[in-house]
């Protein structure tokens, strides 16, 4: 049995779901996880075996952490509790979650002892390097000193070579979901029957969201249609300064979705086995934020049997064959994305096949268990 500590900052973020997929779908035969965090999030939504968390021990060493984190002392702290928990637990690999807390660990790795490998999700790949140069250091004496690097496809591959991490290091590892949990279950529409619409996503510029509401305004006379908007702002300038784009978009479109705000997990699950369409069309930010990879919510609605309209942005095209399990779209491209509406209700005798297609792809490279299988395997190469 191989032990492994997972180091995250906070367990678990709603929009992080993807993260307890990945480590609780690890084979429980071959892989024992830890879990050590800051803090804490959603439990109740997140459970996981295992968690340790640097600020759940007594009163006095809460205040302690407090008082430390305001100094240069709280990143020492954080990784001699990490070490501390990693010998207990007999642990030989890091997985450290973000490239940027990867090369917060490597004093931890080295600590303990530690086999480590470090997965990048997006933001910590393109933004952060442009908005602060420094990193394009920091990232270089991480891809030094790591193991391992993975990311979910292979734009984000070619992204991280860029920067200098040795292609003999970096590794494809999908995200997955549980299809054992997200059973095949297309919802049938005709001509003339409301085209039900949704779109799920945080409100950050990258997700594009104002674009799909202006397709949808653009089709709003060919067809009844019934949109639901699932997502929020975060609690930082950008992300209301997107909601208020969000709103004068719908305003302008002259359409009226239901406004579900931020949702728990199972219930997107459920709302996408009420909606036809999943449109979700991700486009770089001014910022140099992307998706880096291709958002979980395209592989969970296009296993569910939902039509998918997106755009060519990152490794969304791995996920999202354009033509057999979907349309894409440019970035930025509202007349694609209206063509591409419209060719769906034209055509409602081509959903099948391509519904079909979808399921079969997710089955065969973003099954939670098959890609379990693989993370385990590069656990063992460094064990």
């Amino acid at each position: 049995m191989l032990t492994v500590l997972h180091r995250v900052p906070v367990w678990l973020p709603q929009t992080e779901t993807w993260n307890h997929t990945q480590i609780s779908n690890l084979p429980p035969e071959r892989v024992s996880c830890h879990v050590v965090c800051d803090t804490t999030a959603n439990l109740d939504q997140f459970p996981i075996a295992n968690l340790h968390c640097l600020t759940d021990d007594s009163a006095a060493a809460r205040l302690l952490r407090r008082v430390a984190r305001k100094t240069p002392l709280y990143p020492w702290l954080r990784n001699r509790y990490g070490a501390a928990v990693a010998r207990a637990a007999g642990a030989r690999v890091l997985h450290s979650h973000f490239g940027f807390y990867g090369w917060q660990d490597l004093p931890l790795a080295r600590a303990a002892g530690l086999g480590h490998v470090v997965t990048f999700y997006g933001v910590d790949v393109n933004k952060f390097p442009r908005q602060y140069p420094v990193w394009r250091r920091r990232y270089r004496e991480l891809f030094a000193r790591v193991d391992r690097v993975l990311c979910e496809g292979r734009h984000m591959a070619d992204a991280l070579v860029a920067l200098g991490c040795p292609a003999g290091k970096a590794r494809v590892q999908h995200l997955g979901v549980r299809l054992d949990r997200v059973p095949y279950a297309p919802l049938a529409w005709r001509p003339g029957e409301p085209l039900k619409v949704l779109i799920a996503a945080s409100f950050t510029e990258k997700k594009g969201i104002p674009h799909a509401i202006r397709a949808l305004g653009r089709i709003r006379n060919d067809v009844p249609l019934a949109v639901t908007l699932i997502g929020d702002a975060a609690d930082n300038p950008d992300s209301r300064a997107e909601k208020r784009i969000i709103l004068r978009a719908i305003a302008e479109a002259g359409i009226a979705p239901r406004l579900l705000g931020f949702q728990p997990h199972r219930v997107m699950l459920e709302e996408g086995r009420r909606h036809h369409v999943f449109l979700s069309p991700s486009i770089e930010a001014k910022s140099g934020d992307t998706e880096g990879g291709a958002p979980v919510s395209l592989i969970e609605m296009a296993a569910t049997g939902m039509m998918i309209v997106s755009t060519r942005h990152c490794d969304i095209p791995d996920v999202v064959r354009d033509g057999e399990t979907g349309l894409l779209a440019d970035e930025g491209d509202v007349d694609g994305l209206t063509a591409h509406l419209r060719a769906l209700i034209a055509h409602p005798e081509r959903w099948e096949a391509m519904r079909r297609a979808g399921r079969a792809h997710m089955e065969a490279d973003y099954d939670a268990a098959v890609q379990g299988e693989r993370l385990a395997a590069i656990y063992a190469e460094l064990a």
